[in-house]
This record gives C-alpha cells, sequence and structure tokens, in this order.
C-alpha cells in the first residue's frame, strides 16, 4: 500500500504547482489560446484523444522534433509510468513497473511495439530512427481486446505520416556533441489527382559516449550509424476506398560493446548487497576491464531492416471495411566482448559472435461501423506468423572449464497467431455508454537447435559434442473487457473500466527425456524437466478508473487515472545452471500487484506561456516470488517501478522585430527505484535523479526556416538503464548539445 507520507507529499506538491499554473490563466479569454485537439486512434478508430476511455499520452511530430527525439528510447523520459530504455538486445519497453528482459527469439514482451498498427516483434528490430513521424501514442494498461496478446502493459505505436493531396516538404540538419550529425528530408507530391506520393529520408550518427580505459584503443559502443528510407504511396481505387503502400529499407551499424562493468556504479555487489557507488560521470562511462583470460576484439553491429505494408480502407455505407497487411525482414551480426562475472569475485572475458534472420508476417481484416447510432461495433480477424534463425557463438570460457567454443545454431524458430475479436459501444444516454469487448487468441510456438560445445569454430562430429534444444506449446486464451464513460461536462469525461491480458508461455533451452529432432536423441542424462523447460502464460486483471477534463476555456487540460492490477505467474528472465550448462532461462515468478495514480497536463497561459505538468504514484511489488525456491521476495518492488515521478515543463515565447525567441525547459524528478537479477538475488538500487532539457529557437515571421538549440540532461548525470545476470551494465546518456536547421515549403 502506498503509505500516508508517499500520498500526502507529492499531493500538496501537485495542489501547490496547480495553484502556479493556473494563476495567470483568469485574465484571458482569447480562444486562440484553447489547446489544441489531437485524433488518435487509441480504439482503432479515430476519436478526439480528450474523449477516449484509455490512460494514455501522445507525442507529435512537431514535439519530436522540438524535444530532439528521435527514436524509441527517447519517449519515456516524458511519459507517466514508462521506461524506455535502449539496452545491448534491443528496446526494453516498461509500463507501470511491467517489463520483460528475453530479447531472444523465443521471448515475448510485456508491451506491444508497433509501426502503423503493423506489431513488430523483436525488440532488435525496435530501436529504428524516427522517420517522418506523424504521432507516437502510448497507451498504459492492458490492451488484449483490441491488440492482442503481449499487451499486458500496454503498447506503443509510431504513426507515420501518410502521402496528402498536396506538394510539401522539408529538411532538417543538426550539428552536435560526440560528433553528432543528423540529417532528415521528406517530399510529398500529388501525382494525379488519384495518386500521392510521399518520400522520406533520415541519417544519424554520433560517436560513443564511453571512453576506453582497456588501453586497445577500439571503438567502444553506444556510438550509432542509422540510415532510414520510406517511400509511401496512397492510391484513390473509387470514391469510397483507398489504398495505402508504404516500403522502408533501414541500415543500422556501429558498435554493440556499449556495457561497462555493474561494479562502475555499485560497491559491495560480490556481497550480494549492491550500494551506490558516488563518482565522476566520466568514471562510470569508462570502461577499464582488462579480461585475464582472453585478447579483446574490435566489436561491431551490422543491422538491415525491409518492410512492405499496406493499408486498404473501404466505406461500405454502415461500415468500413480495413485490411492491414506486412511483410517484414531484418537480417543481424554482431561481434561483441563481454564482461562476464562467473563468481562473485572472478570476472573473465568472452566473445559473442551473433549472426540471424527474422521474417514475419502479419494481416489483420476488421470491420466498424459508421453513422451517428447509439451502436458503435467492430471486430475482425487477425493473422501472425515469425520465423527466426540464429547462431549464438561464445568464445572464452576455457577458465570455467568449458570448450573453446560455445555455439547455439537456433532454427526454425517458428510463432503462430491467430485472433479473433470484437468490441461494442453503446449510448445507454447521449452521456453515458458502456463497452464490452472480447478476444480469442490460438498461438503457438517452437524450436529446434542444439548446443554445441566444440573445439573449433565448425562442428567437428569426431571431437565435440551436441545436445538437442526442441520444445514446442500451443495454447489459447480469451480476453476481455467491460468499460462505462460518462460526460460529466461538454469538455470532461469520467470512465472506467475491468480488463484482462495475457502474454503468451514459453519454453526454454533443452529437450524432453526421450524426444529427437535434427537427428538427435535427447537422452535422460542431458533433459531438462518439463518443470525447467517450460513456462506458462502472465495474465492478469486490471481495474482502471480515469477523467479527462479542459477547463478555463480550453486552455487547460487534466487527464487523471487510477488503476489496481493482479499479476500472475509473471515471467521473469536470467542465466541459470541446468544440466551442467549456462542457459538463459524464463521462470514464473507467482503474483504481483500493481497499484498507482497518474496526473498530468497542460496549461496555455496566455499567447506566451506554454505549461505541462505530470505527477505520477505507483506502488508495484511482489505478492508471492522465491527466486531461488527458499528467499521470499513478497513485498519487493518490481523494476523500474518508482513510488512517485514528477515532471514540470514551461515553453516561453519572446517578441523580437519580425522573429520570435521561443525557450523551453522540461525537468522530472523520479525517486529510486530497482534493477534487479532474480537469479542471482541481486538487487541494484538506482537512487532518485532530477534531468532537465533546454531549448532555445529562433523562427522568423513568414520563414520557411528555423533554429533551434538543445541541451539534454543539463545535470550530466547517468545511471545504469539495465543490468544483466553476468553484471554488464548499459549506461543512460550523458549530456548532449546540438543545434539544428528546418527549412519547410
Amino acid at each position: 500500500m502506498l503509505n500516508h507520507r508517499a500520498r500526502l507529499r507529492p499531493s500538496l506538491l501537485a495542489a501547490a504547482v496547480a495553484s502556479a499554473l493556473c494563476a495567470p490563466v483568469f485574465a484571458q479569454s482569447d480562444t486562440d489560446n484553447e489547446l489544441p485537439e489531437v485524433l488518435v486512434t487509441a480504439q482503432r478508430i479515430a476519436t478526439p484523444e480528450s474523449r477516449t476511455p484509455v490512460a494514455m499520452s501522445v507525442l507529435d511530430g512537431e514535439q519530436l522534433a522540438k524535444l530532439g527525439i528521435d527514436n524509441a528510447a527517447g519517449i519515456g523520459k516524458r511519459l507517466p509510468n514508462v521506461h524506455l530504455d535502449g539496452a545491448a538486445d534491443g528496446l526494453r519497453i516498461t509500463i507501470r513497473g511491467v517489463s520483460n528482459s528475453d530479447a531472444t527469439e523465443k521471448g515475448d514482451p510485456s508491451a506491444a511495439f508497433m509501426q502503423d498498427g503493423i506489431y513488430i516483434a523483436r525488440p532488435q528490430a525496435q530501436t529504428l530512427s524516427f522517420l517522418d513521424v506523424d504521432r507516437i501514442e502510448v497507451l498504459r494498461g492492458p490492451q488484449g481486446t483490441l491488440y492482442g496478446r503481449n499487451t499486458t502493459a500496454g503498447v506503443v505505436n509510431v504513426i507515420s505520416n501518410a502521402p496528402l493531396a498536396r506538394l510539401e516538404g522539408a529538411a532538417s540538419l543538426a550539428l552536435g556533441s560526440y560528433n553528432a550529425r543528423i540529417a532528415s528530408g521528406m517530399l510529398n507530391v500529388p501525382a494525379t489527382d488519384w495518386l500521392a506520393l510521399r518520400a522520406a529520408v533520415a541519417l544519424h550518427k554520433h560517436d560513443s559516449y564511453l571512453r576506453n580505459g582497456q588501453g586497445t584503443g577500439f571503438e567502444l559502443g553506444q556510438d550509432r550509424d542509422d540510415r532510414a528510407a520510406r517511400l509511401s504511396a496512397k492510391v484513390a481505387l473509387a470514391p469510397a476506398a483507398s489504398l495505402l503502400l508504404r516500403y522502408e529499407h533501414a541500415t543500422l551499424d556501429g558498435n554493440i560493446d556499449n556495457i561497462v562493468p555493474d561494479t562502475n556504479f555499485f560497491s559491495g555487489v560480490a556481497s550480494g548487497k549492491p550500494v551506490w557507488r558516488d563518482a565522476s560521470t566520466a568514471q562510470y562511462l569508462t570502461n577499464s576491464f582488462k579480461p585475464f583470460n582472453t585478447r579483446l576484439e574490435q566489436g561491431y553491429n551490422h543491422k538491415t531492416l525491409r518492410n512492405a505494408g499496406a493499408e486498404l480502407a473501404w466505406e461500405l455505407g454502415p461500415a468500413t471495411l480495413h485490411y492491414l497487411a506486412s511483410h517484414r525482414k531484418a537480417d543481424h551480426d554482431f561481434r561483441a566482448n563481454f564482461y562476464y562475472r562467473a563468481l562473485p569475485t572472478l570476472a573473465i572475458g568472452v566473445h559473442e559472435d551473433f549472426q540471424g534472420s527474422q521474417r514475419q508476417d502479419s494481416h489483420e481484416l476488421r470491420l466498424s461501423s459508421t453513422g451517428s447510432g447509439a451502436l458503435k461495433a467492430q471486430g475482425g480477424l487477425y493473422y501472425f506468423r515469425e520465423e527466426s534463425h540464429q547462431l549464438y557463438g561464445f568464445r572464452g570460457l576455457q577458465a570455467l572449464k568449458q570448450p573453446p567454443y560455445y555455439v547455439f545454431p537456433h532454427g526454425p524458430t517458428i510463432a503462430r497467431s491467430r485472433a479473433a475479436f470484437g468490441q461494442l459501444t453503446y449510448s445507454l444516454t447521449p452521456a453515458l455508454r458502456a463497452t464490452a469487448g472480447a478476444r480469442y487468441t490460438s498461438d503457438g510456438k517452437s524450436r529446434v537447435g542444439s548446443t554445441n560445445f566444440q573445439q573449433g569454430p565448425v562442428f567437428n562430429p569426431a571431437t565435440d559434442l551436441q545436445v538437442l534444444n526442441n520444445a514446442s506449446v500451443q495454447g489459447h486464451k480469451s480476453t476481455w473487457k467491460l468499460g462505462a464513460e460518462v460526460d460529466l461536462a461538454p469538455a470532461a469525461m469520467a470512465y472506467a473500466s475491468l480488463a484482462t491480458g495475457y502474454k503468451s508461455g514459453g519454453f526454454n533451452d533443452g529437450c524432453l527425456a526421450g524426444s529427437s529432432a535434427l537427428g538427435l536423441p535427447c537422452p535422460a542424462a542431458v533433459a531438462v524437466p518439463a518443470g525447467a523447460l517450460f513456462y506458462q502464460p502472465e495474465t492478469l486483471k486490471s481495474w482502471e478508473a480515469g477523467l479527462k477534463a479542459r477547463f478555463w476555456d480550453k486552455r487547460a487540460s487534466l487527464n487523471l487515472a487510477v488503476f489496481h492490477y493482479d499479476y500472475t505467474n509473471m515471467q521473469l528472465s536470467g542465466v541459470a545452471i541446468v544440466a551442467g550448462a549456462p542457459r538463459f532461462m524464463t521462470q514464473n515468478a507467482g503474483a504481483a500487484s500493481v497499484k498507482g495514480l497518474e496526473l498530468d497536463g497542460q496549461v496555455r497561459a496566455g499567447s506566451a506561456d506554454r505549461f505541462s505538468y505530470g505527477l505520477t504514484l505507483l506502488d508495484a511489488h511482489y505478492v508471492s516470488y522465491r527466486p531461488n525456491g527458499v528467499l521470499s521476495w513478497a513485498g519487493q518492488p518490481l523494476d523500474r517501478a518508482p513510488r512517485s515521478v514528477l515532471n514540470l515543463g514551461w515553453e516561453h515565447t519572446f517578441r523580437l522585430p519580425g522573429a520570435a525567441l521561443l525557450a523551453g525547459v522540461n525537468a522530472r524528478r523520479s525517486a529510486a527505484y530497482n534493477i534487479s537479477v532474480s537469479n542471482q538475488l541481486l538487487q541494484y538500487r538506482i537512487p532518485a535523479r532530477t534531468a532537465s532539457d533546454f531549448t532555445l529557437g529562433y523562427r522568423p515571421d513568414g520563414g520557411a526556416w528555423s533554429l533551434l538549440a538543445r541541451v539534454k540532461n543539463m545535470e550530466n548525470k547517468v545511471q545504469p538503464i539495465t543490468i544483466d545476470s553476468f553484471g554488464m551494465a548499459v549506461p543512460s546518456e550523458p549530456r548532449t548539445v546540438d543545434i539544428r536547421l528546418d527549412y519547410r515549403f
């Protein structure tokens, strides 16, 4: 339970903030100062954000450009109860304390990441640079009815700009610290009265944020070298039908060595009780680890992604037919140098070589009602298939009495999901509406592969040992939602909902005794018990109530949500020794409880001043969990779940002769939170922190160009955003500075 002090202190602060922000507003009545209304598709149909009964946040393309947010990892700094972290193995999404750490081909997320409504399964494919974005919608809470499985935490949907029936273009160039070079461009052309084309490109480069204290001269990670391009076409098939086609190609190069030892940030790790170490930012960002057992090598990272999508909208009178299809390909290879803590006081160097490919196809057919009747309905069918092949190779484990090459050839790994869903909203009165929705999902996953103990880079049957990895799971689940919403005033509504969600179960490395595949048997001596090989689906039930209001002549807004989750079989992942070999394992963590409050909004205090505010209170903890089967973590907080976060922002426009100067500052104060490595019984406490950003822009009246200067993380403080089972920590970004020139026509 949130204690009285935790409730009272932020509440008083929120009241003080609200009073300060509201004071100058009474003297204003100009309708030009109204907050703009944003149309969103959180409910799969277009509705005003202020009239959508979902806890959500929206960032539009203009805001993203002003804040310098050019990939998903930057979003969470501006949103309540959201962490989006660029981990070594891809994007890590945590919403309201709910997260996932299995980024392998057999893992599933707790929050769905989508691009233009298309589910992107692999976190390694979610780290792309943003490209000509219209808006980003982040939905907090389970979205199992309309979005399906793996949305227990919520949904992040990046929505691109579509071609328009007018000629327009834009270009930007930015230069900054760490040798940052950022460029982007867009051109929209109405080719005919039935065809519009839109092209967009983006390039982002910067040097490493890390310092090499190893004496090798090698480049380290946390650099960036991304290139992306998209071509879109919108075709008017008929007066009532349109087809939107998109093709996107992106490459990501650079370095995968973006870690430092956890001992950079903590002392006492060997004793099992990490304590935060006070040091300079330069010390935190220096990798000085010199392994005694191997020579370090230059790391690298090459990733290529291709995506083709189609979206059909056909108005059929009382209903609109929507068809959404996508085909995605991803190829990835890298080399990384690991800090591998094998014993509490012993760390060795390990090299990982990886090659992998992933293909996914998805199709959704949906019918939604139109018109102004009392009943609004939508329903549809969904199909998803993913196939991946991977080759993991580890070198340097001889110090642990392992062979020179520890190799995992895996594939195909195949995941399938089929679903049918529907949702109805009925107006009981002009001011009161009720909603009911349900989704039935049938899914399955299978994988064949092996764990190879090799003397050389190529498997030799005469000298090497091969242990089978072979498992499959099938399952089905129904999720549902009940909700109600009521208009309290023309610009205010309240809502409540009861919803369920689930994340599918899966399997770990190993095989059942007596099974066989790839010509390999699974004898009892190397078999894994079913209780360790398989883990169960993660499920939750959510109660939520909220209020959305616009007041003071629609120049101020307030969004309030309170929620309570009951989690069962929460899935946690880490490395464990099973059948004599280290394996990446996912286990069910018993039960968890999540409850909290979210408050955010904006105020336009006249034509020159804009304010934003946000406050979250969160109590997310384990109800029952024994990570080693003995020690209880009941009552311990979930990861990345600070008990309180306060956000304040202010932007002021200074009028100059023939121009405007815009200055803005945003500060975020987060309470302390944990990052846990459950299989090591380690809990790292990340201290409370304040992070501030500053922007200064110049825009001539009626001009096609503008200048913007930015400083991110003015305090220049860093902390680990992930820590894995080996003791490898990925630091957050230090202070960065850049200046950007924009031109539009």
